[in-house]
């Protein structure tokens, strides 16, 4: 349906066989990745303070958070962060 290229979001219509559709919003997260890769390799040891950038997480994943409440819940938040299965959305080692 569209392409927005500066979120590098598409939102893609499916037609279903039983005749109901549904539009999905696409997202890829390579850019993001190699950024966050890149970021928590020449990230310091420092420790955590305020105003730290930790993550960068893709505008369609976050979206999803907010839907579910995680955005909200800081120790969802804290556990999904920390969970090595997110990793390549974090900028900077170390527990949160």
């Amino acid at each position: 349906m569209d392409f927005d290229a500066t979120t590098g979001i598409s939102h893609v219509f499916h037609l279903e066989s039983d005749g109901t559709a549904t539009i999905t919003a696409e997202q890829d997260f390579a850019p993001t990745i190699e950024l966050n890769k890149q970021e928590y390799n020449h990230a310091g040891n420092d420790r955590f303070g305020e105003w730290n950038k930790i993550a960068s997480i893709p505008l369609t994943i976050y979206n999803g958070m907010v839907q579910s409440g995680m955005i909200n819940d800081q120790a969802a938040l804290r556990r999904w962060l920390n969970s090595s299965d997110n990793r390549h959305f974090r900028t900077r080692p170390g527990q949160i």
